[in-house]
C-alpha cells in the first residue's frame, strides 16, 4: 500500500478527533458573530411573550382537560420549532464558505468528509441546545412547570432534531451552491411543516379533515410525544412514538448529509 493511499484511512478515533477540529472551528466562528443565534432565538421568545398568553383561556380545550398550565402546550412547540428552523437554515452559512473557498480548501485535506459534516452539525446542535435552555428559563416566570426528566428528553429531540435537519440543509445546500435556489425551496418546506406539525395549537382541536392530513407529518407526531414528556408521561404511547419518529429522521438526515459530503466533497 502507497503512502498516498495510507492518508486515506480514517480510523474511528481519528475521524473524532477530526470532527472535534472542525467543531472548534465552526464554534469559534459563531462566538465571534453571534447575531444569527440571537435572532434565531427571538423568534421563539415573542411567540412566547405575544402569542403564549392567549393561550390561557382556551387552555382547558386544547389540553382536553389533561392540564391547567397553558404553557405545558405551548413551550413544547416551541423548542421542536426551534430544533426545526433553528437548523434548517444553516445551510446559507455553508454557501457561504464555498464562496470563500473553505469546502475547497477542506477537499484537498485527508479530513474525513463525515468529520467535515459531523463537526458543524455538532456545533448546530449546541447552540440550539443552549437556544432551547435559556427559553425554558424564560418561560419560568411566566408559569411553566414541567418534571425535570421529561425536560431533559425534550432537549435530546431537540439536539436530535437539529441534527437531522442541519445534515439536510448542508446537503441541499451542497448540491445547490446558490442562496436563491436554497431560501425558496427552503421556506416552500418550512411553512407545511410549521402548519402541520401542530407547534402552535395542537391539531386536535382542528377539523378532522386537518387531524387527518397532519397524521402524515412525522413532526405532528415528534409534537406530540414532547407534549406528553412535559406531561410526565414518559413511558406514554405517544412520547415512545415521538422519540421513535425523532430517531428515524435523524438517521435519515444523517445518512443523506453523510452521502452528500462524499460525494460533493471527492
Amino acid at each position: 500500500m502507497t503512502a498516498p493511499a495510507l492518508t486515506r484511512l480514517h480510523y474511528p478515533g481519528n475521524v473524532l478527533r477530526e470532527t472535534w477540529i472542525v467543531f472548534h472551528r465552526a464554534m469559534r466562528l459563531s462566538l465571534r458573530n453571534p447575531m444569527w443565534s440571537i435572532l434565531m432565538l427571538s423568534q421563539p421568545l415573542m411567540y412566547l411573550f405575544l402569542f403564549g398568553p392567549l393561550l390561557k383561556p382556551i387552555t382547558a380545550q386544547i389540553s382536553q382537560g389533561t392540564t391547567t398550565n397553558a404553557y405545558q402546550v405551548f413551550i413544547p412547540g416551541l423548542i421542536v420549532q426551534l430544533g426545526m428552523f433553528g437548523a434548517m437554515f444553516v445551510g446559507f452559512g455553508l454557501i457561504a464558505e464555498y464562496r470563500a473557498g473553505v469546502i475547497e480548501a477542506d477537499r484537498v485535506t485527508p479530513a474525513s468528509r463525515i468529520a467535515l459534516m459531523a463537526g458543524r452539525v455538532l456545533r448546530d446542535v449546541v447552540v440550539l441546545v443552549v437556544q432551547s435552555i435559556l427559553l425554558l428559563l424564560a418561560a419560568l416566570p411566566l408559569g411553566l412547570r414541567a418534571p425535570w426528566d421529561g425536560v431533559l428528553l425534550s432537549l435530546v429531540v431537540v439536539a436530535l432534531l437539529g441534527a437531522t435537519f442541519a445534515s439536510l440543509s448542508y446537503s441541499v445546500a451542497l448540491i445547490t451552491k446558490s442562496e436563491d435556489a436554497l431560501a425558496p425551496l427552503l421556506n416552500g418546506i418550512a411553512m407545511p411543516l410549521l402548519l402541520l406539525s401542530g407547534i402552535l395549537l395542537p391539531m386536535q382541536i382542528g377539523p378532522t379533515w386537518l387531524q387527518r392530513l397532519s397524521d402524515i407529518s412525522p413532526l405532528k407526531h415528534v409534537v406530540t410525544g414532547v407534549r406528553a414528556l412535559f406531561r410526565g408521561d414518559i413511558s406514554s404511547s405517544a412520547s415512545l412514538w415521538g422519540l421513535f419518529w425523532v430517531v428515524l429522521l435523524t438517521v435519515i438526515g444523517l445518512a443523506v448529509g453523510a452521502r452528500t459530503f462524499r460525494k460533493e466533497s471527492a
